[in-house]
């Protein structure tokens, strides 16, 4: 008797139909998050002046568009005071998560279960509910209208989430890492930023542009804390921007792209490491 080749069955017929059904959803979940943002591009290089807006294809680039924006909204002062302030908290946040997360994730001392549920709890914590007791609070020390009043609350805020993701990376590694670095005479601070840090690239990238998009968006904490010109951020100065200019679509949609350009250059920088780090906890040895 010869074998005979075996036949593709209904097995292989399926995983084509699943396989064009998924890019299909793919595809239709991209046009729906694709749509707003050409919508905004088409206005932004539309004609001075115009009232259309949506998918209306202008007549020419109208690069003017964006230095009339940048000139009359004085979004130079405004985007240094962003950067400040981002690079502040995404530092300070890192800093200080790292640390309290190795030692939730590998140690062992009393009270350590409370301790993190603590700091969970400020994921929980509408931020409406804090802003009008910590304006206060900040104006009895001084802090409104300064660069602290932005930097410490939101530093809090993000505090909470970022020793919560790393405590998830850290409980993830191995223990035989940490064992074989302590044979080999490291202390827990060497473990941490040695050994540790390295491999966790991606966790902490990811954790930075998540911080970094929270601070570089925050809106209500700065109007509230905020009354100076001098110390605006740029969603609180495109606000006042829309207030003066909102009749001009085009001007408002390139002011909103200049505005959202940082964020998108971060994201497409650390994309890798984003992307490792979030799907690293889909992964098990």
């Amino acid at each position: 008797m010869t074998a005979r080749a075996p036949r593709a069955g209904a097995g292989g017929v399926t995983g084509r139909l699943e396989r064009t059904a998924t890019y299909g959803i793919l595809g239709l979940f991209a046009v729906i998050a694709l749509t707003p943002v050409l919508g905004i591009l088409s206005t932004a290089f539309g004609d001075p002046g115009s009232l259309d807006t949506g998918f209306s294809l202008p007549d020419g680039l109208h690069l003017t568009n964006f230095t009339e924006a940048w000139t009359r909204g004085r979004f130079g002062g405004y985007l240094a005071n962003s950067v400040l302030v981002a690079a502040a908290v995404v530092t300070a946040t890192t800093l200080l998560a790292v640390p309290a997360a190795y030692a939730f994730g590998t140690m062992r001392f009393p009270g350590a279960t409370v301790l993190f549920y603590l700091f969970v709890i400020g994921l929980t914590l509408p931020q409406e509910s804090l802003v009008v007791p910590l304006y206060f609070d900040q104006r009895y020390w001084g802090l409104t209208d300064t660069y602290w009043g932005l930097i410490l609350p939101q530093t809090a805020q993000s505090l909470a989430f970022g020793v919560f993701w790393m405590r998830t990376w850290f409980r993830t590694t191995p223990p035989a890492l940490t064992e074989a670095a302590r044979i080999d005479g490291a202390g827990s601070w060497t473990t941490l930023w040695r050994v540790l840090v390295p491999m966790g690239r991606p966790a902490i990238s990811t954790m930075v542009v998540i911080v970094f998009m929270w601070t570089w968006n925050e809106f209500l904490m700065a109007l509230v804390m905020v009354s100076d010109e001098a110390h605006r951020t740029v969603p609180l100065g495109l606000a006042f921007f829309q207030g003066q200019h909102s009749s001009d679509t085009a001007l408002l949609a390139a002011a909103s792209l200049l505005i959202a350009l940082p964020v998108v250059l971060v994201y497409l920088l650390l994309q890798r490491r984003f992307l490792e780090g979030m799907l690293s906890g889909a992964v098990k040895e």
